[in-house]
Parts: C-alpha cells; sequence; structure tokens
C-alpha cells in the first residue's frame, strides 16, 4: 500500500465523517468544525490521489494550497456569522427555520385576542 493510498483512505474517512457531523449536528460551532473536517479530507484525497509515476505533481498541490486559504477565509466568515447569529437570536443552534419568528408572531396574535 503506497502512501498516496494512505492519504486518500484517511481524507476519505475525514469526510465521511464531517459529513456525519454536518448533517446530525445541531450545534452551529459544531457543524463548522465538521465542514472543515469535510474540507481537509477532500484535501488530503487530492494531495494523496496527486502523484505521476511516483512523483507529486505540482498542479494540484497548488490547488490544494490555494483551497486551504479559502477554507480559511470561509471559516472566519462562517464564525463571524455564528456570532452575529448568537447575539440576535440568543440560542447557539439552528433549529428549524423561522422558528424564532412564528413564536414572536404567535405572541403578538395572543395578545391581540385577549379581552382587554
Amino acid at each position: 500500500m503506497s502512501s498516496g493510498l494512505i492519504f486518500a483512505a484517511t481524507g476519505c474517512l475525514l469526510f465521511v465523517l464531517g459529513l456525519g457531523g454536518v448533517l446530525l449536528l445541531k450545534a452551529l460551532l459544531r457543524r463548522i468544525l465538521a465542514f472543515n473536517l469535510m474540507g481537509s479530507g477532500a484535501f488530503l484525497v487530492l494531495v494523496g490521489l496527486a502523484q505521476r509515476d511516483g512523483t507529486p505533481d505540482p498542479v494540484p498541490q497548488a490547488m490544494v494550497l490555494t483551497g486551504i486559504v479559502v477554507a480559511v477565509a470561509a471559516t472566519a466568515l462562517a464564525l463571524t456569522l455564528a456570532r452575529r447569529w448568537q447575539a440576535l437570536t440568543g440560542r447557539e443552534d439552528i433549529g428549524r427555520v423561522g422558528d424564532a419568528g412564528s413564536r414572536r408572531r404567535s405572541k403578538q396574535r395572543e395578545r391581540r385576542k385577549a379581552p382587554r
């Protein structure tokens, strides 16, 4: 078993673990970390399979390096948005879309229906 194949198999495992985390976890920070784990797995697969005749191919390595830079910037943006979400809603998980707004509207309807 070559080292490239070991890198690719480890990358596939990391990708599957990250995908499971994105789909199963509710906490926003944990989802962001799971998404980063998926990206790391994809980078490992690209580096592991980027060989021609036993020598490393520089083009996929350059793509992985560019992808790492983009992933760091996207993670910073996601963490900023997560902090903003927590500051606005007071919650650290996503829940259902429109959940907070529907509660607010139902409370307003109850107030309108209440006798004065």
